[in-house]
């Protein structure tokens, strides 16, 4: 059964090691009904939030192709880094 929460929430990862990340937000999405998700990697170095954001975008994008993932990081070079491999679900907030 999906549980639904609040549109507002941030979901931070509890880890700063990506594949830890990655695991910790696919989860979040097998589990929850997150079709806009607000996601805070701000705390991530640049290659780390770059590997992450791309994977779990991908992940989002399978289950909520009209979805969107608000990312919020630290640096506008990831925004330039993944322009090109875009899904299209992905918003950046620096």
């Amino acid at each position: 059964m999906l549980q639904l929460l609040p549109q507002s929430k941030i979901l931070t990862p509890d880890s700063t090691e990506p594949n830890k990340a990655v695991e910790y937000i696919n989860s979040y999405i097998e589990k929850y009904h997150c079709e806009n998700l607000n996601v805070d990697i701000s705390f991530m170095n640049v290659l780390d939030a770059c590997f992450v954001s791309m994977v779990c975008s991908a992940k989002h994008y399978v289950k909520y192709p009209d979805g969107k993932i608000n990312w919020k990081i630290s640096s506008e070079i990831i925004r330039d880094f993944n322009k090109c491999l875009e899904l299209g679900n992905s918003d950046y907030i620096v």
